[in-house]
């Protein structure tokens, strides 16, 4: 029989175990750290020195004391200790100090970046792939420079937040 569940390495009752009551309750703290997971910030290798029952942290890439061999895992305080949610890619928590996300990438722990093709607000697309690149204004028979200087100013935002290619 497996130890643990194959997503959250939730432990497992066995037929015939006694005490089963400390198995479930096992897979209930984890359950409580992994769902709907909100940290106090990550990735961090040090346990904090006075965790309050229910905060969670991301743990880092070299975590010490106990934390050693949990890196990028969930790592939340109980009663009963310390506690390890195994994160997986694409796992999404919620930093409340930074009051932004963290995601799970194949290379490690990313904050504060979404990830999308278009953002819609009211089923009207309002971000959406970069646009083709727009050249400065030039030529023509009558020159407004107030009118061209303030294309400028708009085309050169636009190229520095990404919105169209330079």
């Amino acid at each position: 029989m497996d130890d643990g569940t194959v997503r959250l390495a939730l432990p497992l009752l066995e037929a015939g175990q006694a005490q089963k009551e400390v198995t479930h309750n096992e897979a209930l703290a984890v359950l409580d750290i992994a769902v709907q997971a909100v940290v106090q910030g990550g990735p961090v290798d040090q346990p904090p020195a006075a965790p309050a029952p229910g905060q969670c942290w991301i743990v880092g890439t070299a975590p010490q004391g106990p934390w050693a061999g949990r890196a990028g895992a969930l790592a939340g305080w109980t009663d009963a200790g310390w506690r390890f949610a195994p994160a997986a890619n694409g796992w999404r928590v919620w930093d409340a100090v930074a009051n932004q996300p963290w995601r799970m990438t194949p290379t490690g722990w990313e904050r504060g970046i979404v990830r999308a093709e278009q953002v819609r607000i009211g089923g009207r697309q309002v971000v959406g792939a970069q646009r083709p690149a727009i050249s400065d204004v030039s030529g023509g028979a009558t020159i407004d420079a107030e009118g061209r200087a303030a294309l400028a100013k708009i085309l050169d935002t636009l190229r520095q937040h990404g919105l169209i290619a330079t």
